[in-house]
């Protein structure tokens, strides 16, 4: 199954109690599953990102989260979006990753990009290293996850990564997906035609024809069919049957975290907003397939910051966009 309709978990900042926060994101996830997403995701992080909120803000490890996520639905898909390669060592992701697709009976998809939150990275004692030298470890990751993930045996003397003869027992199948997730037309691109069935661009919605092209050309450098390569764009959709209380839900959650939209110009407006989709169902169908559908891109991911984990959003968003999305 492939990725058309993602829904994405975002932030666990809910106004629970720790007790009532899981119970939170399993009712989110079975709510999208029933509404017909094809995939729920959770962001690999430990702290909350600039944009979503603070840093001490509630945030679940992403794949301890996603195996009881596994036994609490039946048919979505799991991944992450996406793991960040620094945090871990690649031959132990792959087996995370084979485990949760074990548990979860064939749903994990294995999201994957390069990393680049420094402030977890130095206060984990995580090594952040440069943009260079994060892309030179993740493409030496893939050269070791993949054929881990297809059941062969890698022996990888690497600068960053070493493995000899690992083994990947057990697993499902041959074929869990691998999709990357980001916006680099060289790097990201160039390694997304050679080792990933899907690529979750990460842009504003005016650059896609750009992406667009720079894809094909990667995909044409590595002798790839560009067909072969699924790809989904992140929105962040704040939707309610009246448009008005959607447009007062971004207006709050840009207060929140020091944005005030009246106060900026019309081109600062534009910028800071330029990946939200706002307003009641038509008007959110609308722009998403005006600005990104209509670019070429194949399937949706969303996430509901303000109001994901209220009842009923996630299915009055997925019954929404599944139309667009076939």
């Amino acid at each position: 199954m492939g990725i058309r309709l993602g829904y994405q978990i975002p932030n666990f900042s809910y106004g629970t109690p720790v007790a009532e926060l899981f119970p939170t994101v399993v009712a989110q996830v079975r709510e999208a599953e029933e509404a017909g997403f094809d995939t729920a995701f959770v962001m690999d992080h430990f702290y909350q990102l600039p944009g979503l909120g603070s840093p001490d803000q509630p945030m679940l490890e992403a794949y301890s989260t996603l195996s009881a996520l596994a036994m609490a639905t039946s048919r979505i898909q799991l991944s992450a979006l996406v793991t960040g390669n620094t945090y871990r060592n690649p031959a132990v992701l792959a087996k995370t990753v084979s485990t949760l697709d074990v548990v979860s009976g064939g749903r994990a998809v294995l999201g994957i990009g390069a990393g680049w939150f420094e402030l977890e990275h130095r206060q984990f004692g995580i090594d952040f290293g440069t943009f260079t030298e994060r892309f030179e470890k993740l493409e030496e990751s893939l050269s070791i996850i993949v054929p881990m993930l297809r059941g062969e045996r890698p022996t990888v003397d690497g600068k960053w990564y070493r493995t000899e003869s690992a083994m990947n027992e057990p697993r499902l199948r041959d074929d869990l997906p691998v999709m990357l997730g980001g916006g680099g037309e060289k790097k990201t691109f160039g390694l997304a035609a050679r080792y990933a069935q899907h690529l979750n661009v990460i842009c504003d919605p005016a650059d896609l024809p750009r992406k667009l092209a720079a894809l094909d050309e990667r995909c044409a450098e590595a002798g790839r069919d560009r067909s072969t390569l699924e790809t989904s764009f992140l929105a962040f959709v704040m939707m309610d049957e009246d448009g008005d209380t959607a447009r007062a839900l971004q207006r709050d959650h840009l207060r929140g975290i020091g944005v005030d939209l009246d106060a900026l110009s019309d081109e600062e407006r534009a910028a800071a907003t330029a990946r939200h989709f706002v307003g009641d169902p038509d008007e959110v169908a609308a722009d998403l397939q005006t600005r990104v559908l209509d670019a070429g891109i194949d399937g949706l991911t969303v996430n509901l910051v303000p109001n994901g984990h209220q009842p009923g959003t996630v299915d009055l968003v997925g019954r929404t966009l599944r139309k667009l999305v076939g």
